[in-house]
């Protein structure tokens, strides 16, 4: 307002000194100046786009948006992680693995260059013959090869690593193990066990093995200088994310996981208050089962092989009983190297370790929120569940896949969420989904497996696809409202992210990336042009981008894919509206043309 008064009062002052008749004149002339040369600097040109996949979007070069350009990163960047970069991790502490966190570069350490893929790269074995294999150039990494063969974890045979299902604890394989497991836990056999979570994945061999049992799993493990274990699982088209329980909370809510497991992960459960532990029950919903195998496990006929003492074990395990029940499991199932315990599924134990003021771990105050998981410290306390839920607990939460499209009692927390809104949720994206696969047949077919809904609201999208041979990971921003426990409770999985940073994941991981209004909501926030760098280092090469944005913003994001290298074509919505465009993307492959030049 101030900037407005101060023009006019100039102009007052003008009127002055001039006639009016030349006043107007000098100010019409002005005007027509000035319009002239602001709407020949920011005019908008776009060629209509026909519908033919082949075709790309041309974008004139006075589009409303800085120029973009993107250099080639270096060869040796084609596996590179920002937030969790090997550089780097010589500027964090080693205690209890703080340099295996998420440590983000700041805005003027950005790399601004295209992640190349490696020599040799091949368009991915497709599902499902990928979870048994996949191309040894895709992922050139032999040191897990030598390290684990005796495991059969993987091995090399000509141009592709080979997965028997190996593992730590199943070297002769996964499929008897998890055998050996339902067993002892009938619900992963009913639809009752929908989502599970296993922290230490390896090769993601035990997630592959539950998708064929209708159990979705994310697998979990952290960057190391060697392994690439999540790229493995996310190469052969199982769910994975960068991670490590450490000093953070996980970014997923509280009480979602129907079950989490840990095969010989190595964890130290018991150390540090027990902390560690005390995530896993964050996490877990009420009911839940948590799956130990390996050290202390059957430690009577193992701890020869463990390089320790039996003693020393009995005390290991004694420790984690005793932790446990302090948390409110319960020993459920136990047989050779498996042991199960089971959270409780109601508030009756909490309640009474609340009277004992000597009860360790506490139970936690109301300070810290349960679902706060961006960048939030671990505590050593009990999340305890809230008592106005009563549905969210494993018994009282349908059998998949009943509850993909029963309404979740906790949309009742999400502002303005209730089960109407769920249903129209439900509703438009069955239509979305539809129109998408017109616009991009490739859905549904065997050439999308790995998808992310990149700010998704209730998992509507994941919901419609879900008899596609295909997963979505669900991300919502740890800015909006918190709808993640309601993906969660559908059966689904997902996690937070902050998309002003990059994701939790190796390059080239995803088939499809789905974006819905993103730019909009996030603009006042982050770059788009880093958003945009952020989309094409994880996905495939080949891969699809589909933009759901306001008309501006879809010509912004056109200028600046067309920098990224790839092809894109606009098209309408569903309803044909004209506020709103879809842009239908395809990333190129291409081979790094620098590869012994240095970064910028």
């Amino acid at each position: 307002m101030k900037y407005k008064d101060e023009k006019y009062e100039k102009a007052e002052k003008g009127s002055r000194v001039l006639p009016k008749t030349v006043l107007l004149i000098v100010l019409c002339g002005l005007s027509f100046y000035l319009g002239g040369l602001y709407c020949g600097k920011n005019k908008i040109e776009v060629s209509d786009v026909a519908k033919a996949e082949s075709t790309s979007l041309d974008v004139d070069d006075s589009l409303q948006v800085k120029s973009v350009s993107f250099s080639e990163c270096s060869s040796d960047y084609q596996d590179y992680t920002p937030c969790t970069d090997p550089r780097k991790w010589k500027k964090y502490g080693t205690h209890r693995l703080t340099f295996m966190e998420r440590h983000c570069p700041p805005v003027f350490d950005r790399k601004q260059c295209l992640v190349p893929p490696p020599d040799g790269y091949k368009p991915p074995i497709r599902w499902p013959k990928s979870k048994d294999e996949c191309w040894y150039r895709n992922v050139p990494y032999d040191w897990i090869n030598k390290q684990k063969s005796n495991q059969n974890w993987l091995r090399k045979e000509g141009e592709k690593f080979i997965f028997p299902g190996g593992g730590t604890m199943f070297p002769h394989g996964v499929s008897a193990y998890v055998d050996l497991m339902q067993d002892l836990i009938p619900e992963m056999k009913d639809g009752t066990i929908r989502t599970a979570i296993d922290t230490g994945c390896g090769v993601a061999s035990w997630g592959g093995d539950l998708l064929d049992r209708g159990i979705l799993t994310v697998s979990l493990a952290p960057r190391d200088n060697h392994e690439a274990q999540v790229q493995f699982a996310l190469e052969r088209g199982i769910p994975a994310i960068l991670g490590i329980i450490s000093t953070q909370r996980l970014p997923f809510p509280s009480n979602s996981f129907d079950m989490a497991h840990c095969s010989r992960c190595l964890i130290p459960w018991t150390e540090f208050g027990g902390v560690y532990l005390l995530e896993v029950h964050r996490i877990l919903r009420p009911g839940g089962f948590w799956v130990l195998s390996g050290p202390p496990v059957n430690y009577e006929n193992r701890w020869k092989g463990w390089d320790t003492t039996i003693e020393e074990q009995r005390s290991n395990y004694e420790k984690l009983q005793e932790l446990l029940s302090s948390m409110c499991f319960k020993m459920y199932a136990k047989k050779d190297d498996i042991a199960v315990w089971q959270k409780s599924p109601d508030n009756l134990c909490y309640n009474k370790l609340s009277n004992d003021p000597d009860a360790y771990p506490p139970k936690c105050d109301d300070s810290l929120e349960p679902d706060s998981a961006w960048y939030t410290p671990l505590r050593p306390c009990v999340v305890v569940p809230s008592p106005k839920l009563k549905k969210t607990d494993l018994e009282s939460t349908p059998k998949w896949p009943e509850r993909l499209h029963t309404t979740p009692e906790r949309i009742s927390d999400v502002p303005g969420g209730n089960g109407n809104v769920f249903k129209h949720d439900d509703s438009k994206w069955k239509t979305r989904a539809k129109h998408y696969k017109k616009l991009l047949p490739a859905i549904g077919s065997d050439k999308i497996r790995n998808v992310m809904d990149m700010n998704t609201a209730y998992g509507g999208l994941a919901a419609a696809l879900i008899n596609d041979p295909l997963w979505v990971m669900n991300v919502v921003s740890s800015y909006a409202a918190n709808t993640l426990p309601v993906v969660f409770d559908r059966g689904l999985i997902g996690t937070y992210h902050d998309w002003c940073e990059a994701f939790s994941t190796y390059p080239r991981t995803y088939d499809l990336l789905h974006v819905d209004g993103l730019f909009t909501s996030e603009s006042q926030r982050c770059d788009m042009k880093y958003v945009m760098l952020e989309m094409d280092r994880i996905l495939r090469p080949s891969g699809y981008a589909i933009i759901r944005e306001s008309s501006y913003f879809a010509d912004s994001i056109a200028s600046v894919a067309k920098e990224l290298r790839w092809s894109c074509r606009k098209e309408q919505t569903e309803s044909a509206s004209a506020n709103e465009k879809l842009l239908i993307c395809q990333k190129k492959l291409w081979y790094s043309s620098n590869a012994s030049s240095e970064t910028k």
